[in-house]
């Protein structure tokens, strides 16, 4: 079982596909956007021929009208690796959502419940304002989780501030619970880690890619259906600054900007969750290095880890 983790736009996804094809493994998706079915530009699904070729889990598993949890993807994740194991195949765990990725490693959080007063309130504030606002509020009694969580992520940011306004204590000093030594299934973890110029280079092309592959139109064909995007999906990153667009909030182009910029900070918020998990066996990756090379040093790693991959 190995776990390929990296921030966005770090080469994740090719490894896992490489490395499946070749040692005959399924792949799960840790990923809280590859869920929704028809979010497929704006998420980097893997190519319809990619899927044709190996088997991938947890991708279009709802309809972008419905929320999805961290607990609904444990049952799916759990479920996958039961079915995998049952045809005696590689399991390759692959994505870069890091509460997701710390769920399945260490068990899910068991916070304080929940006061649907308090949830509420701060939904209408999240609608009427902004979820920069809360996020600002939360940065205020909560640093560190404002550190981790992403200034659109409402569902996290409301999650977040309730916890505070229930407990008294951050959720930051709560989740500390989770520890490394609950590990719940045997992984090999391995982490590609580039350059943060390197990342941001490669972010920038993948938002003109997916802009130039029909982003746009994408979220127009959303925004047509009958039942209304959750929050969740709406949030997105890609699909909240497109919405901004269609709806005369801004020009496509500052859309364009804000979306290099919101997957940037992306890009630092999983660095952060990155750096409290252990036994990750990284990977430094070159700005070149080609697929090859990069599959080769991951065979060896693992193959040092946990026996030889065939």
């Amino acid at each position: 079982m190995i776990l390929i983790l990296g921030t966005t736009a770090s080469g994740k996804g090719q490894l896992a596909f490489d490395l499946a094809e070749q040692i005959g493994a399924e792949i799960i998706s840790i990923d809280s956007m590859k869920v929704y079915r028809r979010m497929d530009i704006g998420t980097a699904k893997p190519p319809k021929e990619a899927q044709k070729r190996v088997k991938y889990h947890l991708i279009d598993v709802v309809q972008p009208c419905d929320q999805f949890s961290v607990g609904r993807f444990l049952e799916l994740a759990y479920d996958a690796i039961k079915q995998i194991k049952s045809r005696n195949k590689p399991i390759i765990a692959v994505g870069g959502t890091a509460l997701y990725i710390k769920a399945l490693l260490y068990g899910l959080f068991d916070g304080p419940g929940s006061d649907s007063q308090i949830r509420e309130n701060l939904w209408e504030l999240a609608k009427t304002e902004s979820p920069e606002r809360l996020w600002q509020q939360l940065k205020t009694v909560d640093p560190a989780a404002a550190d981790r969580i992403h200034h659109n992520d409402s569902k996290r940011i409301i999650r977040a501030l309730e916890v505070y306004k229930i407990s008294g204590e951050p959720i930051s000093n709560l989740q500390k619970q989770f520890s490394a030594e609950r590990t719940l299934h045997e992984w090999t973890i391995v982490g590609l880690r580039r350059e943060k110029a390197d990342v941001a280079s490669k972010i920038n092309q993948r938002v003109r890619k997916m802009i130039a592959d029909g982003l746009v139109d994408e979220v127009k064909s959303l925004l047509a259906q009958d039942r209304p995007l959750s929050q969740q999906a709406r949030c997105a990153i890609g699909y909240a600054e497109i919405i901004d667009y269609l709806n005369n909030k801004t020009s496509l182009k500052d859309a364009i900007e804000r979306i290099k910029v919101n997957t940037r900070r992306l890009a630092k918020s999983q660095r952060t969750w990155f750096k409290t998990f252990r036994n990750v066996n990284w990977l430094d990756i070159e700005p070149e290095e080609p697929p090859e090379k990069i599959l080769s040093r991951t065979k060896t790693l693992s193959k040092a880890s946990n026996g030889e991959l065939h």
